[in-house]
């Protein structure tokens, strides 16, 4: 352990120069909209007014996706023809009046800063609380037999493989009908124990146990789930990445000899999520686990799960689950006298070969500027815009550069390649500016001034400018231009 952190104060220490700032970096924020009476409270326009605002501040931070709850618990905040309408959002499962779809609005919204949306589900949960009632169209009184109650409060029960093809089907049915960029679960699978209470599945796992264990047959549930959603995403869209935030600890290693250095809550025993396993068979794009401790933390120290987790990405990408409350209010270690984490947090993912960004727990608490994150982020660690991460096991190939570069005043257009519904389409572009031709450098991070899913950009000063297309997996082009603004 000492010898891990004299490792990490010297990475923290070289690092804050070269490592700053890469020109490809994950940087999401969690907006969850479970619990958050807001937008019920709000109106249309108020809750439009609200979102935009939120995503300017978020663009300002540097963020570049947005992780938004669209399915809190086997509801919807969009226009859903197969669950209601969500009770945060409206009363008794009705659609919002004046009528909006928030969906569709964030998609728009994100795209229009050059921003991906990531819809977020939680695919088991129905009720959150044991008063909570459910609206009459609810799938729950057309099945009554899909649902268990654990705690007061009910789930889908995993071990059916009707309710696995529920879930699917409202998967599927965002991807056909929204250009979502990713597909996002986060931690909640079978739900986290309570103590003295077993989860009631006997009567799933006697029809469908076929001689396993309990544990063994519940991991087993999660992963038709897991496989089944990739494989619908993949027909439906193969560019919609697919992303899962588990709890940060996979195993401890009292339990297995490759798990993390650490005494807590596991994934794989404790919510039977054996997001290893999904990694490894290529079910998912990316993992963002939650690293939500200090940087020392005695059952779960933040140092170690990162670089746990940086050797256990099986070859998908790895970003880094960020609670803003513990990174900002603890102090950083010595002998460092930063009055927050945040830095050195940054700094050890930056400096971990495999983790490719990080995201921010949650959105309201960056956009509320809690302890001055948003200005640290948005005036260094974030104050230049990075483009989000490749998965080239999805699409390697380069999309085709725009064309028709040229310049009338401060506006720069192009030409959009032509688009073919294919994972290597020129959706977005990226914009660069030169001081001068010599100067053209398009891995320097400082360079980019925009990423947009538009045609044009007004240039805000003169000089020499490039743009490149990205693809919907976000590889990019050859540039095109240059052009000058005078």
């Amino acid at each position: 352990m000492k010898k891990l952190l004299v490792c990490a104060l010297l990475l923290a220490a070289t690092l804050s120069a070269v490592a700053q700032n890469p020109k490809r970096e994950f940087r999401g924020a969690w907006m969850h909209t479970v619990w958050q009476n807001g937008y019920h409270d709000r109106s249309t326009n108020e809750n439009k007014e609200y979102l935009r605002d939120q995503l300017d501040i978020l663009q300002q931070a540097g963020c570049n996706a947005v992780i938004f709850q669209v399915r809190p618990q086997a509801d919807a905040f969009y226009e859903s023809r197969l669950e209601p309408w969500s009770r945060f959002l409206t009363d008794g499962g009705k659609a919002p009046e004046p009528m909006w779809d928030p969906l569709e609005f964030m998609i728009e919204e994100c795209h229009a800063r050059g921003m991906e949306l990531h819809a977020w589900l939680n695919p088991y949960r129905v009720t959150t609380s044991k008063s909570q009632r459910l609206p009459s169209n609810h799938i729950y009184y057309q099945h009554k037999d899909w649902f268990v109650t654990y705690d007061g409060k009910i789930y889908f029960d995993p071990g059916l493989p009707e309710c696995r093809q529920f879930i699917v089907k409202v998967v599927q049915d965002i991807v056909k009908r929204y250009d979502v960029d990713g597909i996002h679960f986060d931690d909640y699978f079978y739900p986290y124990p309570v103590s003295g209470l077993d989860f009631p599945d006997s009567r799933s796992f006697s029809r469908y146990g076929r001689g396993k264990s309990r544990g063994d047959w519940r991991r087993q549930n999660v992963d038709q789930l897991i496989e089944a959603v990739h494989k619908a995403i993949t027909v439906t869209k193969p560019w919609v990445v697919f992303g899962i935030s588990p709890f940060g600890i996979w195993r401890n290693k009292s339990s297995d000899p490759n798990g993390s250095n650490t005494n807590g809550l596991q994934n794989y025993d404790d919510l039977y999520a054996d997001v290893l396993l999904w990694a490894r068979n290529g079910w998912i794009d990316y993992l963002l686990p939650q690293l939500y401790w200090e940087l020392e933390h005695k059952k779960a120290s933040y140092m170690v799960l990162v670089d746990w987790w940086n050797n256990h990405t099986e070859g998908r990408n790895m970003y880094i689950g960020q609670d803003i409350a513990v990174t900002m209010k603890k102090p950083d270690i010595a002998p460092s006298t930063e009055a927050t984490q945040l830095r050195h947090k940054i700094n050890l993912t930056r400096g971990a070969e495999h983790i490719g960004g990080n995201c921010w727990w949650p959105a309201y608490s960056l956009t509320e500027n809690h302890y001055g994150v948003a200005d640290s982020l948005a005036m260094d660690l974030q104050s230049t815009i990075a483009l989000v991460p490749t998965y080239p096991w999805i699409n390697s190939d380069k999309p085709a550069a725009p064309t028709n570069v040229k310049v009338s005043g401060k506006r720069i257009s192009w030409k959009q390649p032509r688009i073919i519904h294919s994972p290597a389409d020129a959706v977005k572009f990226v914009v660069y500016r030169f001081d001068s031709v010599e100067t053209i450098d398009l891995e320097a991070a400082d360079a980019i001034v925009a990423v947009t899913y538009k045609d044009k950009y007004e240039a805000t000063e003169p000089g020499v400018y490039v743009v490149t297309s990205l693809s919907r997996v976000n590889q990019e082009s050859d540039p095109a231009g240059p052009v000058v603004v005078k």
